[in-house]
């Protein structure tokens, strides 16, 4: 990600910023970056805990996941930054239904489902395109 990260700033000092950023889309995809995920298997791990008890730090892990192969229709987004919010929250305590029930209900499940913010290796189809992270249903 540190090669994508200088070609976007090299754009600033460069005499023609539009060709220094066109340059960005021929660098290649890295094979893997840094997510937090939440794991199917960790579901129940706050099973008869009050909402104020659960600790989402006990089931957001930082990892290395597979970038995505993309499939018609579909865009790569580099995310340079990303911040937590009630969403995140909420996906980490698996209130107020786990995502991973909602995915198997309504989504594409890959074998690396990750559900945080737009860090994300979940989609949700809804025609004609495809939404990232909270979709009106």
């Amino acid at each position: 990600m540190q090669h994508i990260l200088e070609a976007i700033m090299s754009a600033e000092a460069s005499p023609d910023p539009a060709a220094t950023l066109t340059a960005v889309g021929r660098l290649p995809v890295p094979e893997t970056y840094q997510g937090v995920v939440v794991r199917a298997e960790e579901t129940a791990m706050f099973d008869g805990m009050a909402s104020r008890d659960k600790d989402p730090r006990k089931s957001l892990h930082l990892q290395e996941v597979a970038t995505p192969t993309l499939g018609p229709g579909e865009a790569l987004v580099a995310v340079m930054a990303s911040a937590i919010n009630y969403n995140t929250v909420w996906t980490s305590i698996f209130e107020p239904v786990s995502t991973f029930t909602f995915l198997k209900r309504y989504g594409k499940l890959s074998e690396l489902t990750v559900s945080t913010t737009c860090r994300t290796t979940w989609w949700v189809r809804t025609c004609p395109a495809w939404w990232c992270g909270s979709v009106p249903v």
